[in-house]
């Protein structure tokens, strides 16, 4: 890849990225200060991305691989998003706030898989290029949460106006990028293609089948992180939280790195066990610094477990399914594992997080300590059913 086309392309995934950690992380805060959503609704609003992810294979598989050129539909996407997320920003009602928020993460979270496209249809050596690329969605994520702090908007709508802003620009600058047809013009697919169905042979191997419920359940707990841990940080009056949130993606940039040295050593089961285990790590810490306040290398060092708990479970994930499945349905488990974890597992980790936050909520006032031991025991559960019933493929351990 020559360096201009890499520049390109980091300059893709950090708007990408920038506009999503724009209002993500710190929605919560917004939400329950401002505008008095209850826990529940929280819950539901953070879904909505669950929901996007459910229903981006349509655009992905069917509009944007088989009509358009990937660069314009992403294009459009942003521009449309961009609009969307200001309209969300004028809104103080859940009622009319929930479905414009869904309409726009439909739209976002669509843009994952054609930002991912796009680089590797223009990747010579997709193994080693497409990680240096993907490095800037860690940065887009950081330079967000910073800006977020510095311009004290944590608390209030101007989030997702920036988030719009950052849309607009990342709207624009798609039409710039390198062309890219639809691959899939005039080639016929099924639903169930787009949707991973055809995969579904892949769970009649026990361990395979294992995998799916596990990464399908740890996608529960993980969910009270991303829709809580900024109001946390902020109702204990802690500075700049979404700056100090950006921690994590450094963290996962260290993990990243060190997952092909790790691999060879513990195997997929090894390291989606440390993942695991380090999502109840980090949640038994949040509830000990909450009866602490003092501890804070307590709340720092659940913080730093970011690159663990998401690099271990999401990117070796990907890996195990890549490698476990064949050539002729990888595509289709991808997609599967994608539905199962970002769709079907975010969506009801979300909505039980809003649910338990709303049941320990007195007054503005939250009981952390009882918010953070639910997914810390069910994380330390699934440890251990994981720990049981999961057989690694000895010929997938020799892959790695």
């Amino acid at each position: 890849m020559n360096p201009l086309l890499l520049v390109r392309l980091w300059l893709m995934v950090f708007l990408h990225y920038f506009v999503w950690s724009s209002w993500y992380v710190t929605m919560a805060t917004y939400t329950t200060k401002e505008l008095g959503f209850t826990g529940g609704q929280v819950g539901l609003a953070y879904g909505t991305t669950a929901v996007g992810a459910l229903l981006s294979p349509l655009i992905g598989g069917v509009i944007a691989d088989r009509f358009f050129a990937t660069q314009r539909i992403l294009g459009f996407l942003h521009l449309l998003g961009a609009g969307l997320l200001y309209w969300v920003s004028t809104l103080k009602e859940f009622g009319s706030f929930y479905p414009v928020l869904l309409a726009y993460t439909v739209t976002y979270m669509a843009g994952h898989g054609l930002t991912n496209s796009l680089t590797l249809n223009h990747s010579k050596n997709p193994a080693r290029e497409f990680p240096l690329v993907m490095i800037m969605a860690s940065v887009g994520w950081i330079v967000a949460g910073l800006v977020v702090s510095a311009l004290k908007l944590e608390d209030n709508a101007g989030m997702f106006k920036l988030a719009s802003v950052a849309a607009l620009a990342m709207g624009v600058y798609s039409f710039t990028l390198p062309h890219t047809p639809p691959r899939g013009a005039g080639t016929p697919a099924s639903l169930g293609t787009l949707l991973g169905f055809d995969a579904l042979k892949l769970l009649k191997d026990r361990s395979f089948a294992t995998f799916m419920l596990c990464s399908f359940l740890i996608c529960v707990p993980l969910s009270f992180y991303f829709s809580w841990m900024n109001a946390f940080m902020n109702e204990l009056a802690i500075p700049n939280a979404a700056a100090k949130m950006t921690l994590g993606q450094v963290s996962d940039v260290v993990f990243l790195l060190l997952l092909p040295v790790l691999l060879p050593r513990l195997g997929a089961k090894g390291i989606l066990i440390l993942g695991i285990g380090a999502w109840a790590v980090r949640f038994g810490l949040f509830a000990l610094f909450q009866q602490n306040a003092s501890a804070l290398w307590m709340l720092f060092t659940g913080i730093l477990l970011h690159g663990m708990c998401y690099d271990f479970i999401f990117v070796m994930g990907r890996m195990y399914v890549d490698r476990h499945a064949g050539p002729d349905i990888r595509a289709a488990a991808q997609g599967l594992h994608a539905i199962v974890t970002l769709g079907a597992g975010m969506f009801v980790g979300s909505w039980l997080s809003g649910v338990v936050a709303q049941r320990y909520t007195e007054g503005a006032t939250h009981n952390w300590q009882a918010i953070w031991l639910i997914p810390a025991a069910m994380a330390a559960v699934l440890v251990v059913v994981f720990g049981l019933l999961f057989r690694e493929d000895p010929k997938t351990k020799a892959a790695t």
